[in-house]
């Protein structure tokens, strides 16, 4: 029978090493705003899918003085490069894929409203949704 010091070596053992929340929020970050550019959002947008941050964090963000960054923050960078990443791997075309967001769809998540109006109520619940619907479409989880 293994002491409990011994099961406490093993359990620390296989543990994976912490996040660096700092390189994840600065990669996201960075991924967001040429996620921006390649979708063509307004200033206002970009806030309204950050979480409506100020405007004096989000231009800090943009220049990469990133600092502290919250969980909301973070799960919302997280959806909205999951989103691009599903739209260009089931539009390889580029431009195909950065305008769908803009574009009217019949799908009932959207009832005939482009992507972008459900991704701009501000809920981080309806970024949520627009994932899951691009991951089920591409047959990934949903």
């Amino acid at each position: 029978m293994q002491t409990a010091a011994a099961l406490q070596d093993k359990s620390k053992a296989k543990r994976p090493p912490p996040l660096d929340v700092g390189a994840l929020a600065s990669a996201g970050l960075r991924g967001f705003f040429g996620i921006a550019q390649n979708w063509g959002l307004a200033e206002k947008e970009c806030l309204v899918l950050l979480g409506d941050p100020s405007r004096a964090t989000y231009y800090n963000w943009k220049k990469g003085d990133i600092g502290k960054i919250g969980r909301d923050t973070l799960d919302r960078l997280s959806y909205i490069v999951g989103i691009y990443k599903a739209l260009q791997i089931l539009l390889p075309d580029d431009g195909v894929a950065h305008s769908w967001i803009r574009s009217p769809n019949d799908a009932p998540l959207f009832a005939g409203q482009p992507p972008l109006a459900l991704m701009l109520t501000g809920q981080l619940v309806d970024l949520y949704r627009v994932r899951v619907y691009l991951d089920t479409q591409r047959g990934g989880w949903g």
